[in-house]
């Protein structure tokens, strides 16, 4: 099963450059940023109840949700930033080098996250590996921004 969950994830991954690539094209024809991010929810809004009429999956109790830790409601405010900086960035830097640029910065944020077992991850240890593997992610993108 893991590998599934590792070719998941690599399709995931693949899909990130597309998106802000189609994002950034959205902002430039538009040229309104807020806007063409209100689509972009709105159009990833729509795509996740046409996958719940698929699924059907029944509404969380009410104890689950009032149990969620207030943070956690947070992330599709948080989403917000990256999807605003693809709006405006990804095409003004190019795919290459935004995609290096926001995949090394999710790397060492992700690292620091399992370092110190924040927002519901286990905690992982820094090891010599994981910081030859953020130096080498700073390395690569800075590699691919020298044009």
């Amino acid at each position: 099963m893991t590998i599934l969950f590792v070719l998941i994830a690599l399709a995931a991954g693949a899909a990130n450059p597309l998106q802000s690539g189609a994002n950034a094209q959205l902002n430039r024809q538009l040229a309104q940023p807020v806007w063409a991010g209100i689509a972009v929810y709105a159009t990833g809004l729509l795509g996740m109840v046409l996958m719940q009429l698929f699924i059907r999956q029944p509404l969380p109790a009410a104890h689950a949700i009032i149990s969620v830790r207030s943070w956690a409601w947070l992330g599709g405010a948080i989403s917000i930033v990256s999807t605003m900086a693809g709006l405006m960035l990804a095409h003004r830097l190019g795919s290459g080098v935004f995609t290096g640029v926001t995949l090394t910065a999710s790397l060492v944020m992700s690292v620091l996250l399992d370092q110190f077992g924040l927002v519901g991850f286990a905690q992982r240890s820094v090891s010599p590996m994981r910081l030859l593997g953020c130096g080498l992610m700073i390395s690569g993108a800075w590699l691919i921004s020298r044009m």
